[in-house]
């Protein structure tokens, strides 16, 4: 039984000192997103079960093994988030963004909830960078998409990251190699595990995605995908790959890529990293429709924010380091306590990281406090420098001690001195 003091497994707490290479991951993903023109979009964290039934796919593991779902007071069915662009798609319809103009161009930074084997770099609540692009059927839109992750995990540095991309055509096309992979599968029936047996008359493409070594094995020799490309969608994808190679963005094809999700079509995607999927995606041209909309076309894709720092940590790259303190304020008595609180709120209005002793520590314990949050200055203030009005900053570096008014010049000669 786990212990009500314990996270619940799955699930991570992100504690300060980590904290802040999320918020330096974030902020990348932020700004190559705008850069690029998608605005932040935030939707809730549980949905109507209905949302994901009819996006995701009942055929998908995702639903069929992995979604947390649960009736409300209500007596309704609800489901948290297991992916972000269901409940985008859902928030673009509810909106009337359709009658806006296009294209229209989503980014987020959101959690998801799957219930998974916990293991390292797969957690049951996980987290997500997101884009999302309606409107477009361009192959530039595509490459323009797979642009912004590829600049994402450039800009954090981490190296040996491959990019694989496929196109699973659209229904069309699709028709004649779902009657390959059936008539291939079927023959095999006998191998394949019970998920996929019943996978094989509504949806034999999701055999492909099955997780258990003997269906890998069988799959490994169906027929491709590649092979059964109609003239536009193969027009497509050539033109995905022209873009890319303008671009300078090396990729390989590779036509195992069929994506967990039911909802997609034409190009899907994945940057790998250690053979492990950090960031994936593509086209879903019929899930507007499909939830209500007119025929829109769309694309995207989903980042593993835990995934990316991982192979950060792996590589040892360089997060910005944690903000230091500014000025550490001593004081000896309540008087003087009083004294270096207002000091402190004078130093963080105008914009230092400034602490003071709030616990009512001795001068030696609040000297030891300082060194520990790594203060740059610090000071000691008591009843003399309170009636002199004057107090020594000490630099924290090199000892160094200068004196400096307690009174309306504190500020400014405290950040002459911070300057020097």
């Amino acid at each position: 039984m786990e212990l009500i003091t314990q996270a619940p497994r799955g699930t991570e707490d992100i504690l300060p000192g980590q904290s802040e290479k999320w918020q330096t991951v974030e902020s990348v993903a932020r700004n190559e997103a705008e850069k690029n023109g998608f605005s932040e979009i935030r939707t809730p964290v549980f949905e109507h079960t209905e949302l994901f039934l009819r996006s995701v796919g009942e055929t998908t593991d995702v639903v069929q093994k992995e979604m947390y779902t649960f009736k409300d007071k209500g007596n309704r069915s609800i489901t948290l988030r297991p992916e972000g662009t269901a409940g985008a798609v859902r928030a673009f319809l509810e909106h009337g963004l359709l009658s806006a103009g296009m294209p229209q161009k989503f980014y987020y930074l959101t959690s998801c909830y799957r219930y998974e084997k916990a293991q390292k770099g797969r957690l049951r609540e996980f987290h997500q960078f997101g884009i999302e692009m309606f409107g477009s059927n361009s192959p530039l839109s595509d490459a323009e998409v797979i642009g912004v992750g590829y600049s994402v995990l450039q800009r954090l540095g981490i190296d040996g990251i491959s990019l694989a991309i496929n196109s699973i055509g659209c229904p069309t096309c699709r028709a004649a190699y779902t009657k390959a992979l059936k008539e291939y599968f079927s023959a095999r029936k006998g191998e394949l595990c019970e998920t996929c047996l019943s996978r094989l008359e509504r949806n034999p493409m999701r055999i492909l995605d099955c997780k258990e070594k003997e269906c890998q094995e069988i799959a490994a020799n169906a027929p491709k995908i590649l092979d059964f490309l109609c003239e536009d969608c193969q027009k497509h994808f050539d033109g995905v790959k022209h873009a890319l190679e303008a671009m300078g963005i090396s990729y390989t094809i590779d036509p195992s890529i069929v994506r967990g999700l039911d909802y997609y079509t034409n190009t899907v995607f994945e940057f790998l990293y250690k053979g492990m999927a950090i960031c994936a995606g593509g086209r879903y041209n019929g899930l507007v429709e499909e939830m209500g909309g007119t025929p829109t076309p769309a694309l995207g894709f989903g980042m593993g924010l835990e995934r990316v720092i991982l192979a950060m940590e792996e590589q040892k790259v360089e997060f910005p380091p944690k903000k230091r303190c500014d000025l550490f304020l001593a004081s000896l008595g309540d008087a003087a306590r009083e004294k270096s609180f207002l000091l402190a709120q004078k130093c963080k209005e105008s914009g230092l990281y400034a602490e003071f002793d709030e616990i009512g520590r001795g001068l030696k314990a609040q000297m030891k406090y300082a060194d520990k949050i790594g203060a740059r200055f610090s000071l000691v203030l008591g009843d003399n420098e309170i009636e002199s009005g004057r107090v020594m900053i000490k630099n924290m570096a090199n000892g160094e001690k200068t004196e400096v008014s307690l009174g309306d010049e504190f500020l400014k000669e405290f950040c002459v001195l911070e300057n020097s």
